[in-house]
């Protein structure tokens, strides 16, 4: 396996946040016509809330999500190709923490049913976690 297959799903997370961000838009900003407050009425977070049904929102906590966990996802990626020691079972964990962050989104953006996104959260971590501490015991 080479080096550079740490790169894809790396660039699978970047097209799941952009998917995320077209989803938001495409449920916002229809949902504001709806509304029919003026653009100036959504200046923060809280009272845009207020005019808006709650799924409205759902993909725009989603999109805040995508950067939280997965920053260090990026970092570790890069970490492990720029020190050729990306092996096999990090590609491999590599893609199950895509998979399961594509089910996190799937499952925030449309039902948002919590405990079934806090396995798929939770799994998407442990996988991270194997990453990491691969990557720190290799470092030693």
């Amino acid at each position: 396996m080479s080096n550079e297959q740490i790169l894809l799903p790396m660039l699978g997370m970047m097209v799941l946040t952009a998917v995320v961000w077209f989803v938001l838009y495409a449920k916002r900003i229809p949902a504001m016509r709806r509304a029919g407050k003026p653009t100036q009425a959504y200046t923060t977070p809280d009272k845009g809330a207020a005019f808006l049904p709650e799924e409205v929102s759902y993909p725009a906590n989603n999109l805040r999500n995508l950067f939280e966990l997965p920053v260090l996802f990026y970092a570790l990626c890069l970490y492990l190709y720029v020190t050729s020691s990306a092996g096999s079972a990090d590609v491999i964990a590599a893609w199950l923490f895509l998979v399961f962050r594509i089910v996190h989104s799937a499952i925030h953006c449309t039902v948002n049913i919590v405990i079934m996104r806090f396995a798929a959260y939770s799994a998407a971590a442990l996988a991270l976690w194997f990453m990491l501490g691969r990557a720190v015991w290799g470092a030693l």
